[in-house]
């Protein structure tokens, strides 16, 4: 059962018990209706508490009924509120620690309403794609008024009981319990007090108007409309309070329902939709149970003082979690320590971080130049410079020092780790932990999973880049894993369109215009394109076969390896990240495409985002087909988290599916025809062949 029905007294207490958080799932909504109605029919029972067991009052939706037609079927949960309200007793909503979406709905549609202190409570639908959708939009402005309900609603985020319960004139808390230890027993109190009250309060009879009318609403639009580009709940929810101000409550909800309904359908909430589902889904891998025994990690190394270093550290000084960093040389250590204390001063600074907490940080981190001091901590990340034969010399000197049962890892990007592992004595515990840059701040987080790695290190890392607060995604071994294996053919065929009639400008905005956070050019600029030169040089040894366009090359022969220099696709001003465009570069682009003998052609910028975009598509085909990833959404998430795929397309695997894989499959088949490339890579993977075949999808 996952709602609980007891009689305590004269009050009846229905405890829905639906971990984690109590979701309203179908036998969770059948076991509050159906304890309404023995309630109803115990003439002992004068009045009833609905709360919630374990750590929420209620999250809201089940995630495992999530978008399925069993979270409409009956009682669905405007059928649950409708009976609420209709009870002939009294029913009280004991809320505590999370009241969330149809949570909250549940809680406004109960005649009385207690808090403990401390709940988070929040209609957050609209990160959905969604409009509140069993009466939210129409009842939270009548209890918090418009302006404050309004607010919750567009940005989605929870708002603090005690915070609400100051609110002048709220009428969403009728008491506000002393602690959530005392909730239950101070409910049952509240309930007893209301037992003999008629006629019962309901939040559909009380008013709900602005002062200032149309005047407010308008000012209201235009913000919200400027702050939600590319998203349309926002701007539904503002129609919906509109509703609830101008329309009886019953039209209000219609408007809602039709709001609501139609959001569903839309690309945007079906992206986000399915991006809550994949966060959720990356952190289960087949193999490995939930209960998996993890280590324990209560100290860090961190090998290398550099940028990846002292941002991979700040991660876990913001935890809690000690750090101690090695570097060879003293004025290393020195520098790094330095870059640590700007970024923390910068966040001091604009008010996102407490002096206290600054200086908090700041002490759980040490250093050292020498291995030996690093024999007591229970993991260790190196961040050297990737190449292997420094990779060697590290895991060796570690494989001496650390203790036995300690997690060695290494921040490869693109490197084999079976090898990186094969330098220790003890491959069981080594694991990749491939951060983003800028590690402190990029919330991706490739956990590489090695042929030997053992289970609870893999359940450890896991769980310890919660503990971070990153998306962390199971990738197995090949060049460049998940994310950077796709990204080169990305690249590729950026490199293709500049010679064939592109500009890196035109290229950059027709990426851009999709979603993209910024276009391939620059994106190499940004990282350094000194980097893919070193990876192109590698290629023509390991892939003589695999073609590039050499206009990078030519680039980085002039010195122009992108921001850090001042100068790459674009230039650059000191203390600016604006992409100035270079006539020089331009030229030299023309200069070697006339030396090809290519005629230049106009190209569309369909043609541009289809290039790129489904060249990731046909990648991650083959990476899921070979097993490197475990799941398509696994895919989306590393997309969406580390290379700053548009959220509201829901990955590039999702935005495939939306497309539909046989109209993918038809245009690669066109750009198969490019005498650039060799053809073969435009090949549909085998199982990207299968899944049109079949009529099915990534996803």
């Amino acid at each position: 059962m996952t709602a609980q029905y007891k009689v305590h007294g004269s009050v009846a207490i229905i405890t829905l018990d639906n971990p984690p958080v109590n979701g309203l799932g179908l036998a969770t909504r059948q076991g509050i209706t159906d304890g309404l109605t023995l309630a109803n029919q115990d003439a002992s029972v004068t009045s009833i508490v609905i709360t919630g067991a374990g750590k929420a009052f209620s999250g809201g939706a089940d995630i495992k009924e999530f978008g399925s037609p069993k979270a409409l079927q009956e009682p669905n949960l405007l059928s649950v509120i409708l009976a609420v309200e209709n009870s002939s007793k009294p029913v009280v909503a004991a809320m505590h620690s999370v009241a969330m979406g149809g949570g909250l709905e549940l809680a406004l549609g109960c005649h009385y309403r207690i808090a403990a202190p401390g709940c988070s409570i929040a209609l957050p639908e609209v990160k959905l794609g969604l409009v509140p959708g069993a009466g939210g939009t129409q009842r939270l402005p009548r209890v918090l008024g418009v302006e404050a309900a309004l607010n919750m609603m567009v940005s989605g985020e929870p708002v603090k009981s005690e915070l609400l319960a100051q609110l002048p004139g709220q009428k969403l808390f009728d008491k506000l319990s002393a602690s959530s230890e005392t909730l239950a027993e101070e409910a049952i109190v509240f309930a007893q007090s209301v037992a003999a009250v008629r006629p019962l309060p309901l939040v559909r009879n009380l008013p709900c108007k602005h002062p200032l009318g149309d005047a407010y609403f308008g000012f209201a639009g235009n913000m919200v409309k400027g702050m939600s580009k590319n998203y349309p709940a926002p701007m539904k929810v503002v129609e919906a309070v509109i509703a609830a101000t101008k329309q009886k409550f019953e039209a209000g909800m219609r408007i809602e329902r039709d709001l609501f309904i139609n959001l569903m359908l839309t690309p945007e909430s079906k992206a986000l939709r399915h991006i809550f589902v994949a966060d959720r889904a990356a952190s289960k891998i087949p193999d490995v149970p939930a209960d998996t025994p993890q280590r324990a990690i209560k100290s860090i190394a961190v090998i290398g003082a550099g940028t990846m270093g002292g941002g991979i550290a700040m991660n876990f000084l913001n935890a809690g979690i000690p750090v101690k960093m090695l570097e060879m040389k003293q004025d290393a250590l020195d520098r790094g320590i330095a870059t640590i204390r700007k970024n923390y001063e910068a966040q001091v600074k604009k008010g996102k971080l407490k002096q206290d907490k600054y200086d908090q940080r700041m002490s759980m981190l040490s250093t050292t130049l020498s291995y030996d001091d690093l024999n007591d901590a229970d993991m260790v990340i190196e961040a050297v410079f990737e190449e292997m034969g420094v990779k060697e010399a590290v895991f060796k000197e570690l494989d001496r020092v650390m203790k036995p049962g300690a997690i060695l890892a290494s921040n490869t990007s693109t490197l084999d780790l079976n090898k990186i592992a094969s330098f220790t004595k003890r491959p069981q515990d080594v694991v990749g932990t491939h951060f983003f840059s800028p590690a402190n701040v990029m919330k991706l987080l490739e956990v590489v999973r090695g042929e030997k790695t053992a289970k609870d290190v893999l359940a450890t890392v896991m769980a310890l880049g919660k503990k971070i607060k990153k998306t962390s995604v199971v990738s197995g071994v090949c060049d460049g894993f998940i994310g950077n294996r796709m990204i080169e053919q990305y690249g590729r065929q950026g490199g293709f369109l500049l010679d064939e009639g592109c500009t890196p400008a035109q290229v950059d905005k027709a990426m851009e215009n999709f979603g993209f956070a910024m276009g391939p050019f620059r994106m190499g600029d940004l990282a350094g394109n000194d980097i893919g030169w070193a990876i192109r040089k590698r290629r023509v040894v390991e892939k003589p076969n695999m073609k590039y366009s050499k206009t990078a090359d030519l680039l980085c022969e002039k010195g122009r390896f992108g921001q850090k220099t001042g100068a790459g696709w674009y230039d650059y001003i000191a203390g600016k990240r604006d992409a100035v465009p270079n006539a020089e570069v331009v030229a030299m682009i023309e200069e070697h495409r006339k030396s090809l003998g290519i005629t230049p052609r106009k190209i569309s910028d369909d043609e541009i985002v289809q290039r790129l975009v489904y060249a990731l598509v046909n990648e991650a085909a083959h990476i899921l087909e070979e097993g490197i990833a475990t799941k398509a959404s696994d895919i989306d998430m590393v997309y969406l988290m580390g290379y700053g795929f548009p959220i509201y397309r829901g990955g590039p695997m999702n935005y495939a599916d939306q497309v539909g894989l046989f109209n993918v499959v038809q245009s690669m088949n066109k750009f198969a025809q490019n005498p650039l490339d060799d053809g073969t890579f435009w090949k549909p993977a085998p199982l990207l062949a299968k899944l049109v075949a079949e009529g099915k999808t990534f996803n």
